[in-house]
């Protein structure tokens, strides 16, 4: 893949993803201010967190004049997942991603980057990567800032209608894939019931969903590796490396 062509591919990839984030962000932003947090720190948040849960998790921290150590405990519990998606995302890369480009791109690699940049058939390299992660991000920033900006102007039962845009998105990623590979279906249920037990055993249910993410996340995926291992020549398979 030429170098134009990778990072206006990625450019393209992430645009579903920008489009999804103006929505949440946006509630987010009408979120924040109306806790107390002013337009700017409330961007500020968002252009140094691209998190959802994570940063919906802070506020009331921080407005209610929470601990540092609280506030740190509880972004590492629910952003944990993102060490792991990571260390997956790391076996896809090309020779273009010295340890610069890595730590930049992990700075944005969001469940729905991660989905997307995993999801392709060869290795992936720093422009595509940079294409993918540019139109998410200045669409978190762009929602964020606008949703603080318009503040409680619109109804409550929309700004909440707005939250659950997210999560149909990640679904929109997720299906495609599922229905074509029978293992990625099964991986997906599996999933989804492990975190059914989790809420709704007595017992599972007083884990934090943090670890409950996580533990979900780590044990379909070593259920499946074990099942259903991808052959050596589907994980070999790649594009011409990207000049670093």
């Amino acid at each position: 893949m030429k170098k134009k062509s990778a990072f206006m591919a990625g450019l393209v990839d992430g645009l579903p993803i920008c489009f999804g984030y103006l929505s949440v962000s946006f509630a987010f932003g009408i979120f924040a201010v109306g806790s107390g947090l002013t337009v700017w720190e409330t961007l500020f948040i968002s252009m140094t967190n691209v998190t959802s849960a994570g940063q919906l998790a802070a506020v009331p921290i921080i407005t209610l004049g929470g601990t540092l150590a609280e506030l740190a405990s509880s972004q590492f519990v629910i952003n944990l997942r993102y060490a792991l998606m990571s260390i997956s995302l790391s076996q896809r890369l090309d020779g273009s991603m010295t340890l610069p480009h890595r730590l930049a791109v992990a700075f944005v690699n969001t469940d729905e980057v991660f989905a997307v940049a995993a999801s392709r058939p060869e290795l992936v390299g720093k422009r595509y990567l940079y294409g993918l992660i540019l139109t998410p991000y200045l669409g978190w920033s762009t929602g964020t800032l606008v949703g603080a900006a318009v503040g409680d102007l619109l109804p409550a039962f929309l700004t909440s209608a707005l939250g659950i845009a997210i999560y149909g998105m990640f679904l929109a990623i997720i299906i495609p894939k599922a229905r074509e590979d029978r293992p990625t279906a099964v991986c997906v249920v599996l999933a989804a019931v492990l975190s059914c037990l989790f809420r709704y055993v007595p017992l599972l249910s007083r884990v934090p969903s943090g670890f409950v993410i996580i533990i979900c996340a780590v044990a379909a995926s070593v259920v499946m590796a074990i099942v259903s291992p991808i052959p050596e020549k589907a994980q070999g398979e790649s594009e011409v490396a990207e000049d670093a």
